[in-house]
């Protein structure tokens, strides 16, 4: 999901609306594995994001503490430091810096062989504004074989424009006010199918109304004599949207205490989107080591209001080029290490592990073209896009 964050922000990294549910849907079906609650746990990460001309990185930090044997805290804070001079950036306005920063709450409330879970996710940007909350129930069935989630996540957001004032400065558009709200279910079925057999069934609803474009980036359509052959006009989208996603996943216990997962997720949504997602990860401990290899392939269709250019200025009612809506191919090859110690002097300390994952990820665009080169090879001619990125997250946990 996270990559897919990074890839979905406004203007071109971060968490998108539709990540931040996602990410909170998640969260819901957390205690999926059980009814118990997870140990008390401190992380701290540093993440990096470099590609498309994208930079993102800043820390993250996780407390979960547990109070008594029923009820489990945690609190978190995530921060975004972007600096963009991405394609979409670059066409329609200036190279830009900002920090997002994004504070989260939550509980977890053991009953018996049911968790009941809620929490609550703030960010906040020079121009954007996003809250969400969400709830869950997990219920374990059958000696523990089964487990059920039901979640509910609901997020609302305020939606602004940055311009520069007569002083040069970077302020709020006054002219510019939108809110969008958004809405997800989800549906999450756990069973232990043998010893070394775990499946994981996962359905996901999510509802976005309001306003659902960008404000930075814009359509073109041909104007031939005018310029570099084609004109900048502002996007105009639907103010619905719904989406549906289905997913299995199939984890597997290896005889030398490796573990292999396999996984298959298909989405489609009233936009006219289809997307198949599948991805295979294999884990191996040695001593102590756990090696984490992951190999994912992702595949969208474009929306049916896109196009990279329009024949005319108001060709079609709704009309997009964002190119997170056109159709694309990415591959992500990832390898993660963590390496498990002790701190002899820290007795309150039971476990802790210091981690590393890197992430290669190439994105193939087939129906989004580099504007850029309008006056080398004439609008609409232009080379298709192409986008490389590495991901790197270095994090500490510890258990206590």
């Amino acid at each position: 999901m996270q990559l897919s964050a990074y890839r979905s922000r406004r203007p071109g990294a971060g968490l998108s609306p539709r990540a931040r549910i996602l990410l909170a849907l998640g969260l819901t079906v957390g205690p999926a594995l059980g009814g118990v609650l997870p140990p008390d746990r401190f992380d701290f990460l540093w993440h990096s994001y470099d590609g498309g001309d994208i930079t993102v990185q800043g820390p993250s930090l996780l407390l979960r503490k547990n109070v008594g044997d029923n009820l489990s805290l945690t609190a978190g804070y995530y921060e975004d430091m972007i600096s963009s001079a991405s394609i979409d950036v670059k066409l329609s306005a200036s190279p830009y810096k900002e920090t997002r920063r994004q504070e989260n709450v939550g509980i977890d409330y053991l009953y018996g062989k049911t968790t009941f879970s809620a929490g609550y996710i703030h960010s906040k940007e020079p121009d954007y504004i996003a809250n969400t909350t969400f709830y869950s129930v997990s219920q374990d069935m059958f000696g523990d074989l089964t487990t059920l989630t039901l979640g509910y996540t609901r997020a609302w957001d305020q939606i602004y424009r940055d311009i520069k004032n007569p002083d040069g400065e970077i302020v709020n558009d006054p002219t510019f006010h939108e809110q969008s709200d958004h809405l997800g279910y989800s549906l999450s079925l756990s069973q232990i199918v043998t010893r070394n057999l775990i499946a994981i069934f996962n359905y996901e609803m999510l509802t976005d109304q309001g306003y659902l474009a960008n404000p930075y980036r814009k359509i073109r359509y041909y104007s031939p004599g005018v310029g570099e052959g084609f004109t900048l006009a502002d996007q105009v989208y639907p103010n619905t949207r719904t989406s549906n996603a289905a997913s299995l996943v199939l984890k597997y216990y290896l005889p030398w205490r490796a573990a292999l997962s396999v996984s298959y997720r298909y989405f489609s949504d009233t936009w006219a989107i289809r997307a198949s997602t599948i991805e295979a990860d294999y884990t191996l401990p040695h001593r102590n080591f756990i090696f984490d290899f992951i190999v994912r392939y992702y595949t969208q269709t474009h929306a049916s209001f896109y196009a990279d250019i329009f024949p005319t200025a108001n060709y079609q009612n709704y009309m997009a080029r964002d190119r997170e809506l056109a159709q694309y191919q990415d591959y992500d090859l990832g390898f993660g290490v963590a390496y498990k110690f002790n701190v002899p002097w820290a007795r309150w300390i039971n476990q802790s592990t210091v981690n590393f994952r890197y992430d290669h990820l190439y994105i193939n665009y087939a129906d989004f073209r580099n504007a850029l080169l309008a006056a080398e090879y004439g609008a609409g001619n232009e080379p298709l896009y192409k986008l490389n990125a590495n991901i790197f997250q270095g994090f500490i946990s510890i258990w206590f």
